[in-house]
């Protein structure tokens, strides 16, 4: 009686058991009550205690495992979080457990950029090629499937079945793990349900199981996964189907990258269409020829279904192998009735042939995609990302502040300009235009920024060169006589600055600060003052303006080493003593050279020594520290010239090379192998001489008296290099490279730091004080300009040097138009820097347990970088520009609702770069275009300002005579274009209110009261 109970109830719970395996009723019942509890919302703020994945190629694919990183990167700058996902505390939980985020995942992501009114710039999908949903997949693919990875998947007849389970496969799967350990490589069938395969292959670390508790979480995983929305699991297994056909791993392509997904595989491996191929697999064959290409495309889903189980290997490295797997399935998947004989013998037939290159990707069009690749690059800085092929494939909405109709219609426009007869319409052919030269080759940069109260949003960025560079964003540009508006900048601020520092003072105080002023702006802003003791700074700012200088180009100037002369544009400025507002509004080159002079003399006044104690006394302490100076970086300037000379050589063709070089006779020769070669004897000597004189070695009693003679202990380098006639440091870069076989020029740099002093000792020496005056007067100016440019740079100049020469002031040093945009910006923000915003809001991971949202703080505070004073003054200036000088193009060009007219101001400047080199006397052996530009930097009204330039690159640009009234007219051309964004409140030339003070950050100047 026991013995027959106790086999009844275990009868019984063996029965239940198997029961519960087929129909999975308990779990289903127990696991949807407990998926009712893993919850999730999204509300505002950050959540301290939010839960990242930590691994797994699916999560870092989108971006998800990252996102701590990105959190602590955009947090860090101007941007905050405004929403963030809370989990419930039983999905927190369950996640701490082990457990996989629970949560409808998606198949497809990757970046979308909108603009400002959400219309859509960008979008990028990664598979890209996908089912939307089981309806849309053939039901021979479906079958195939089934039949090779989970067959009971899809039974009707049990509603509530767990599809992360098959028992029979599971026990497989098991017995597998060890023996997959001791080989790897041997392919064995696993006991993974299709549910727990797409667990691992996206969440388990490599996408791998290694282990049975790995498999055990991705079944768990799964499980929890397949009864989030109730009990019966119909609809979730069939999506299992299209989730695993969509996401498969497919290994990776050349040229394309990781390979996910039936659709992208047959594009990337087979080059066939994904619609096609489903449309010929839905349609029974009529004829032979059908048949013919359905078992074609039949065999194709099949090959990647199989190849799932090791990618790398079938698909890159034993593609016959793969032929041979797909042979042998057709024969088991006919047997099973999965497909028709017919169909099984035609796919044996016709062996897989893979495209032999990838796919060509669609060519973007930078021009139309110009803008949105600026934001692309930026948001690769922004989060830390190392190419745009990670980028793209996040799961990441970005709102931008672009304006995309205003975009279009700018980008229309600039595509007209490339036809010669539209140009001529447009009124670009013309003097100081457009000539006979081809339009097409001209490329234009438009960059429009509207000023809001917390940051500068750019609204319009075009540019029509046919690569990913932006012109004005990323390229480095001889923009001609736009530098003024910079020296103008500097030389406000430096009367702005005197101004605070002497008003207040009494009128004998100011008048003894004159008598001893070591330079003009000092000694003027001390004299005007001591006449008008309560000028305000505003008033002697525009006093400053029209203070006259010299517009002759007779004089030569000593700036950047040596002697210069400079011309006008205008040569009927020539004979013209000008103000300096007269010399801006008509950019007038010499003025401003003088202007460069006065600016550089105030820096060094304004030094730790003055430049009349350091010149007239010879025993002055700070003479030798300056000497020295300048001795270490004249030295390394021929050290760089010589090292691109013979840094490709080995120690005996550097030899030969100097050998080359020096006057024929064996003094000459000795000397140089003497200090190339100390150790070597007499013998190599005469070798060396035969070699190089013409008649040959001389006696070898003559070589040995050059041999002792020219002993390098017996003379200095200096001395050396003067009877070899070369420098003495080419002499020693030669000898360096006799024991350096791979040498490295930072090493070559700091090995010559004591011979560069030695090879100037003359220098130092009293009886040549003149030429040591000269030399230092060279320091002084390149201190000067190290100030100079510090000042530059605070207002957002981009390079990390100025050239130390007064052609700086008219654009020998170089700018960047987008630069000039952000000085324009300060400039009509009254010396407030504001944040460029381009990317105003992100959200990462729509509708999943990780979703976040930044948004642009908007309490990043803007810097006080310029005296307010000093930008009103050259906003009236630079107005003046547009209503009287060279961009008198523009005026009127744009108007507000009631059609008055909306005020315009902006610096015009034309660069005409070119490689050129000089023979004695200054004269001119070779000029070579290099490249043509010209730029118009401008503001319109009080929101808008920005910049555009004209530029032809390489030896066409010599065909090409405009000038900035180029830019200047485009943008007069473009107002249409462009008036829908100024419509929207009227515009005026001055502040409607001033930031407010919390807003600003004082960085060295005081900002004025009202």
């Amino acid at each position: 009686m026991a013995w027959g109970l106790t086999l009844a109830m275990a009868g019984g719970i063996g029965g239940a058991v198997w029961y519960e395996t087929r129909t999975s009723v308990l779990q289903a019942e127990v696991l949807a009550r407990y998926g009712k509890d893993l919850t999730f919302k999204l509300e505002p703020g950050p959540n301290p205690d939010v839960r990242f994945p930590q691994q797994g190629p699916y999560d870092h694919r989108l971006g998800y495992s990252r996102l701590p990183q990105f959190v602590e990167r955009l947090t860090a700058g101007p941007y905050k979080v405004e929403a963030q996902a809370r989990p419930s505390p039983a999905f927190r939980d369950y996640v701490d457990f082990g457990g996989f985020a629970p949560y409808r995942e998606k198949t497809s992501g990757g970046l979308t950029i909108y603009d400002r009114n959400r219309s859509g710039l960008f979008d990028a999908r990664f598979p890209a090629r996908t089912y939307r949903g089981f309806q849309d997949v053939p039901a021979m693919v479906a079958d195939t499937l089934l039949f090779i990875e989970n067959r009971e998947l899809l039974d009707p007849a049990h509603p509530h079945r767990n599809p992360a389970v098959e028992w029979d496969r599971f026990a497989l799967a098991v017995i597998n793990i060890p023996l997959k350990m001791i080989d790897p490589d041997n392919p064995r069938a696993g006991g993974s349900t299709l549910a727990t395969q797409i667990e691992k292959y996206r969440h388990s670390p490599e996408g791998r199981t290694g282990s049975s508790v790995e498999k055990l979480r991705q079944m768990m995983s799964a499980s929890v996964r397949a009864y989030l929305n109730g009990p019966d699991t119909t609809m979730v297994r069939h999506q299992i189907v299209v989730d695993y056909l969509n996401s498969t791993p497919l290994s990776a392509r050349a040229g394309i990258g990781e390979v996910n997904g039936l659709g992208d595989g047959l594009w990337a491996w087979y080059g066939s269409d994904f619609a096609t191929v489903n449309r010929i697999l839905k349609t029974a064959p009529r004829t032979e020829e059908e048949l013919k290409v359905q078992a074609v495309a039949y065999k194709q889903v099949l090959s990647l279904l199989l190849a799932q189980r090791r990618p790398s290997y079938y698909l890159a490295q034993d593609r016959n192998a793969l032929n041979e797997l797909a042979n042998s399935h057709l024969r088991l998947l006919e047997g099973a009735g999965v497909i028709s004989p017919a169909l099984a013998d035609a796919a044996r037939f016709f062996p897989l042939r893979f495209r032999p290159e990838p796919p060509d990707l669609p060519e973007p069009s930078f021009v139309e995609q110009k803008a949105t690749n600026a934001i692309r690059n930026r948001l690769l800085a922004t989060l830390g990302v190392s190419s745009l092929y990670e980028l793209d494939r996040f799961d990441l909405t970005v709102d931008t502040t672009l304006d995309q109709p205003s975009q279009e219609r700018v980008t229309a426009m600039l595509k007209r300009l490339a036809d010669p007869a539209q140009a001529k319409e447009l009124g670009l052919v013309g003097d100081r235009l457009l000539n006979d030269a081809d339009p097409s080759k001209v490329v234009y940069s438009v960059t429009l920024y509207e000023r809001t109260p917390t940051a500068n949003l750019v609204r319009v960025q075009v540019d029509t060169l046919a690569q990913p560079l932006d012109l004005n964003e990323g390229a480095k540009l001889d923009l001609g006589s736009t530098a003024k508006l910079r020296t103008l900048a500097t030389y406000l601020e430096i009367v702005a600055k005197l101004h605070d520092r002497l008003s207040g003072k009494a009128e004998h105080e100011l008048s003894a600060v004159a008598a001893d002023a070591p330079d003009r702006l000092t000694e003027w802003v001390a004299r005007t003052l001591s006449a008008q003791p309560h000028l305000d700074r505003a008033a002697i700012l525009d006093l400053a303006m029209q203070r006259q200088y010299s517009a002759s180009p007779a004089e030569r100037f000593f700036t950047g080493g040596g002697l210069h002369s400079f011309g006008n544009f205008d040569d009927k400025d020539d004979h013209k003593v000008m103000p300096v507002w007269d010399a801006f509004r008509h950019s007038t080159n010499l003025v401003f050279i003088r202007l460069m002079r006065d600016i550089v003399n105030h820096y060094i006044a304004e030094g730790p020594a003055r430049r009349d104690d350091v010149l007239d006394d010879p025993r002055h302490p700070a003479r030798k520290t300056y000497l020295a100076r300048f001795a270490d970086q004249e030295g390394t300037d021929f050290l760089n010239r010589f090292w691109a000379d013979y840094r490709d050589m080995d120690g005996d063709k550097a030899l030969d090379k100097l050998g080359s070089k020096i006057r024929k006779t064996p003094d000459k020769l000795a000397t140089a192998f003497r200090s190339v070669r100390p150790q070597a004897g007499v013998r190599e000597l005469s070798a060396f001489l035969a070699r190089h004189l013409p008649a040959g070695a001389p006696t070898p009693g003559q070589v040995q008296s050059l041999y002792d003679k020219y002993a390098p202990d017996a003379w200095s380098l200096n001395d050396r290099g003067y009877i070899a006639g070369v420098h003495p440091l080419e002499l020693w870069l030669v000898a360096y490279l006799q024991d350096s076989p791979k040498p490295k020029r930072k090493d070559m740099l700091k090995e010559s730091s004591s011979s560069r002093q030695e090879s100037y000792q003359w220098l130092f020496t009293t009886r040549h004080k003149r030429a040591q005056d000269k030399r230092i007067g060279i320091v002084l100016e390149e201190e000067a300009f190290q100030r100079l440019h510090a000042d530059w740079k605070r207002l957002g100049y981009p390079f990390e040097s100025l050239i130390a020469s007064y052609a700086t002031s008219i654009g020998s040093s170089a700018d960047r138009p987008g630069a000039l945009a952000e000085l324009m910006g300060v400039i009509v923000n009254d010396g407030v820097r504001l944040p460029t915003g381009r990317i105003s809001r992100l959200h990462f991971a729509e509708g999943t347990p990780y979703e976040t949202i930044f948004s642009f703080d908007g309490q990043e505070r803007g810097q006080q970088v310029m005296d307010p004073d000093v930008a009103r003054t050259l906003r009236r200036h630079l107005m003046d520009i547009v209503e009287n000088g060279t961009a008198r193009r523009v005026r009127g060009a744009f108007t507000n609702a009631d059609g008055s007219a909306i005020p315009v101001g902006g610096k015009t400047g034309t660069g005409d770069h070119r490689f050129e080199r000089y023979g004695p006397g200054g004269v001119v052996l070779e000029s070579r275009v290099v490249n043509r530009t010209a730029t118009f930097v401008f503001y319109i009204g009080d929101r808008f300002f920005g910049v555009i330039t004209a530029h032809v690159h390489g030896q066409e640009a010599a065909k090409y005579r405009f000038t900035s009234a180029l830019p200047s007219q485009i943008l007069k051309i473009l107002a249409p274009a462009l008036q829908p964004l100024m419509t929207n409140g009227v515009q005026t030339a001055e502040r409607t209110e001033d930031p407010k003070p919390t807003a600003v950050v004082p960085v060295g100047y005081p900002v004025a009261r009202p």
